[in-house]
């Protein structure tokens, strides 16, 4: 992947493989002494009820970085 500044993924529409909207981008995790990426925090979308992924105590939906597949005009994370 192509270098992506953190400012520029700011509420970034986060799609499934599938075509599904999954939410928008809340926030990213990592570690600070490696530098790798955990997950992808989305608010999710209001009609999602996907138990696919974990939720944190907002119900955020937690995705891990390593099914982010593309950041383009969306975050494209398999499904």
């Amino acid at each position: 992947m192509t270098e992506i500044l953190a400012e520029n993924l700011s509420e970034k529409e986060v799609m499934g493989s599938d075509g599904m909207n999954l939410g928008t981008l809340y926030n990213i995790t990592m570690d600070l002494k490696t530098g790798s990426l955990h997950h992808v925090i989305v608010d999710p979308a209001e009609r999602l009820n996907s138990t696919e992924f974990d939720r944190d105590e907002h119900g955020n939906l937690l995705i891990p970085f390593t099914r982010v597949q593309a950041v383009k005009d969306n975050i494209v994370v398999s499904r």
